[in-house]
């Protein structure tokens, strides 16, 4: 019996993405072509500087690229206006920041509340504190925060960008700001989580450990991408 191969879920095509400099075009992505698969688990490794971040967030629909063409889940972004791009994140997308971005203003539970109802799912409390329970922080549910150790914010941000079951997570150096023991906690929880949900996970990182772990890895330098074998 015939296996069907699995769906692509990014492709990109010739992505470039140039800056203004102080009136000097500064070039920050060069000519990217790549595709990830449903359910894969990819690394993307580059040092400070080399484009990475970038490029997580113009697959996130956060930036538009400067010319080529970006296809999530079989929809070209870059043909959307912003609230379209917004709903298609809110619907596929869940994304975990170095700096976590929580709303210093809501609560852990309603962080992540936030995305279920925005989605308009029902009972998004309950469900919000199921996630937070399976982080390990079903004891902060009411804590803001500014309350909250590093690590645990991260945890809440982990819970935030699964929450919802999207397809896809992008991880933009999740423990970038954290202790090595502790990241590497958030990181366990994170492939944890994600083998459970089946998502493709596109993981920005310096660490070759941390990318190891995941059964591709693309190497970024100066802007331009390629295959690690």
């Amino acid at each position: 019996m015939k296996t069907e191969p699995p769906a692509t879920i990014i492709e990109a095509a010739g992505i470039s993405k140039r800056v203004d400099n102080g009136g000097t075009p500064l070039l920050i992505l060069h000519e990217n072509s790549f595709s990830v698969f449903e359910g894969e688990t990819v690394a993307i490794l580059g040092a400070s500087g080399s484009g990475k971040s970038t490029l997580l967030g113009l697959l996130a629909g956060l930036d538009t690229p400067s010319e080529g063409r970006i296809l999530i889940d079989g929809q070209d972004i870059g043909g959307m206006d912003e609230d379209s791009r917004a709903l298609l994140r809110g619907r596929c997308i869940g994304f975990v920041f170095q700096s976590f971005q929580l709303l210093p203003s809501l609560n852990a539970l309603e962080n992540v509340m936030l995305p279920l109802e925005l989605a308009g799912r029902p009972g998004a409390g309950k469900e919000a504190g199921l996630w937070l329970e399976r982080v390990g922080l079903s004891h902060r549910l009411k804590h803001y925060p500014r309350h909250l150790s590093g690590g645990e914010q991260q945890r809440v941000a982990l819970a935030r960008a699964f929450a919802p079951k999207p397809k896809l997570i992008l991880g933009d150096e999740p423990t970038g700001n954290l202790d090595e023991a502790t990241g590497r906690r958030v990181i366990d929880l994170m492939f944890s989580i994600n083998a459970e949900s089946r998502a493709t996970l596109v993981l920005a990182t310096h660490d070759e450990k941390i990318a190891a772990r995941c059964q591709r890895r693309l190497r970024m330098r100066a802007g331009e991408i390629e295959e690690i074998a």
